[in-house]
């Protein structure tokens, strides 16, 4: 059991609002400074192929702005990979990508991209990067992680709190629950697990409370919540929720 969940903080969607005028405000920087401020644990950021959010140069200024390890989503294509082996972030996080999505829609195949990933893979560890996958709390796709050589996984809880918000809270239970016990076999297999997508003060409890899960990873809700009470605020009342359950 891990007695203190730690929180990574994803700061796209300060890049999001930069780049919907262009300019350099709000800047990811300083973001990644005031999360940290905060109680943040890591920094999250996701260079996709059509830097809709973070850009190249936010690479190297977030990393000077902050002394967390740097957790680097990613795509599994040669470009990708070149820049994360350039970059050396503490985790490099394979995600699914596809251009026309708004956010990310679920867990990556593992089991069905095993070839694919696994020169990937084989690479950033050999560079100092623990690889991470981000799937759907699945035995298959988590033995999948186990056979590409994958450090940690990451459990998509955005069909959990999809169910909360709609009042299906039967269903959601049993989400939960999955996502427990793919935690447990996470364990059992060696393999680090972590857990994110979508999750918001309402909801986090529940997934904060499984005591295999090391990390959790919170953006989207964050940010947002930012603009009523700031992003120092908005970390900190995440950090109690999380903290709480553990208690």
């Amino acid at each position: 059991m891990v007695n203190r969940i730690r929180l990574g903080v994803n700061i796209d969607h300060v890049a999001t609002v930069r780049n919907a005028r262009g300019g350099v405000h709000p800047d990811p920087y300083r973001a990644a400074q005031i999360a940290e401020k905060a109680g943040a644990d890591g920094i999250t950021i996701h260079l996709r192929e059509d830097r809709r959010h973070i850009m190249d140069g936010d690479l190297p200024r977030v990393r000077s702005a902050t002394d967390l390890p740097i957790n680097l989503e990613m795509a599994a294509t040669p470009e990708m990979l070149d820049i994360a082996l350039a970059f050396k972030p503490e985790t490099a996080m394979f995600v699914p990508e596809k251009r026309e999505e708004r956010t990310t829609e679920g867990g990556l195949d593992v089991a069905g991209q095993h070839n694919h990933l696994a020169p990937f893979i084989r690479q950033l560890n050999g560079n100092g990067s623990r690889v991470s996958l981000f799937i759907e709390p699945s035995m298959d796709q988590l033995e999948a992680a186990k056979s590409v050589g994958a450090a940690v996984t990451e459990f998509h809880t955005g069909r959990f709190v999809e169910l909360c918000l709609a009042g299906k809270g039967a269903e959601a239970g049993e989400e939960c629950e999955r996502i427990r016990e793919c935690a447990e076999k996470a364990v059992e297999l060696g393999i680090e697990p972590q857990a994110g997508h979508g999750l918001t003060y309402d909801t986090v409890i529940p997934i904060a409370e499984i005591p295999q899960l090391t990390e959790l990873n919170i953006g989207h809700f964050l940010i947002g919540e930012a603009v009523f009470v700031g992003l120092d605020a908005s970390i900190r009342r995440m950090r109690e929720l999380m903290d709480e359950a553990r208690a």
